[in-house]
């Protein structure tokens, strides 16, 4: 979803050829806007969570129901002719399309479900809605099977093999010897293998969406889809993550939102100030994994952003009980400092590290806490959390 919708962002400014076909541009810009490609997407993605275990005719309903809605909210979003015409007439049905909109909207299917034949069930049912023509459902199908291959951990190679023996499309060309001749298409045939050669050529998430804009013509849609494939293979920087929900409206980051859960990517925890926190564990593992200036801006900017959310941090603790157990002469260790009243009342935990400095510690979730060692906690509003921490003197900082 993160994917598709970065995708079609960041590839908007350039649809039509005018992003001068080159991987050199800037990633965002105050033309970056999300179109008709996220509009749908997250449209598709609420009717199939609205409908899990539904019948295929109830699916079928709700997508349609679901476009109309999102749709009319954005009757500007670059939508072509003919769906312009089925969103605005509740009495018509599919019209045969082979065009890339059943495609670029067919992310959800390739995360929700546990079988590559469902995943290309539900596929093929999200573009029957309008774009039952047998290219059309070849499309959503492909693009909702790489996803499925590669959050199942299949190699580019498998997930090409697949493509090619179960659609039959040709992905022998490079980037480059598609890029020259390329123009403008709409059609899933012309679109599909173009946008996953665009993924298979990508060394991350960020160089596979450049291959896509790259290409030109219909760009957007383009980016939209390979940025779909591309999340599932390689994952999305959380700065990228920011950035896609900073520049799209509330209701639509409340469907990312209940997807992440519906995904199993919020922390298991009924507390609202806690569920959103995920974001900063994905960008401290970013950063385990490469130490980089865009991993730690990653880091910084998801505290930053969860601060203004109103979040809330788990802070280990050691309750006044225990503080007055340490004062029982018998568990009185040589070096201990008694501070009379102050070892009656919560004490924060510290840990020290290598070189013997002390720091302190907050979890963003209880199940990050439950992999250390048990202590008591308070829940505590992060932006206070984080404020107080920095006025203390005897620690180094805060480790999260």
């Amino acid at each position: 979803m993160y994917g598709a919708i970065l995708g079609d962002i960041i590839g908007s400014p350039y649809e039509f050829d005018r992003g001068d076909k080159t991987k050199d541009f800037p990633l965002f810009s105050d033309e970056s806007v999300f179109t008709d490609d996220s509009v749908m997407t997250i449209a598709v993605a609420e009717a199939l969570m609205d409908t899990m275990g539904k019948s295929d005719e109830e699916i079928r309903a709700a997508v349609a129901a679901s476009m109309r809605r999102w749709g009319r909210k954005y009757p500007n979003a670059g939508y072509g002719a003919r769906f312009i015409e089925w969103l605005f007439d509740e009495e018509k049905g599919p019209y045969y399309s082979c065009g890339n909109g059943s495609a670029m909207r067919a992310s959800a299917a390739g995360w929700l479900f546990d079988t590559i034949e469902e995943t290309r069930r539900i596929a093929r049912l999200t573009a029957e809605v309008t774009h039952n023509h047998p290219e059309g459902i070849k499309g959503a199908e492909s693009i909702a099977a790489a996803i499925f291959l590669a959050r199942q951990g299949a190699s580019k190679e498998e997930i090409k093999d697949y493509t090619v023996r179960e659609f039959g499309y040709d992905l022998s060309r490079s980037c480059d010897e598609i890029r020259p001749e390329y123009y403008h298409v709409e059609t899933c045939q012309k679109t599909v293998p173009e946008a996953i050669t665009a993924f298979l050529e990508g060394k991350d998430f960020e160089d596979a969406v450049r291959n896509a804009v790259s290409l030109g013509g219909d760009c957007d849609t383009l980016a939209c889809i390979t940025g779909s494939v591309a999340e599932a293979f390689f994952g999305v920087p959380v700065v990228l993550e920011l950035e896609c929900r900073d520049r799209i409206d509330e209701e639509m980051n409340a469907v990312l939102k209940r997807f992440d859960a519906a995904r199993g990517r919020t922390a298991n925890e009924a507390d609202q100030g806690l569920e959103g926190n995920i974001v900063i564990e994905k960008a401290i593992e970013q950063l385990s994994k490469e130490i980089s200036q865009d991993n730690l801006i990653g880091v910084l900017e998801s505290i930053r952003k969860r601060m203004h959310e109103d979040a809330k941090l788990i802070i280990p603790v050691i309750p006044p009980q225990a503080a007055f157990d340490m004062l029982d002469p018998d568990k009185i260790k040589v070096g201990d400092t008694i501070q009379s009243n102050e070892d009656l009342h919560y004490k924060l935990c510290e840990l020290k590290d290598r070189e013997g400095k002390t720091w302190l510690v907050a979890f963003t979730s209880m199940e990050e806490h439950k992999k250390g060692s048990q202590t008591s906690v308070m829940i505590y509003p992060m932006d206070e959390a984080i404020k107080g921490f920095a006025k203390m003197d005897k620690a180094e900082g805060v480790v999260i």
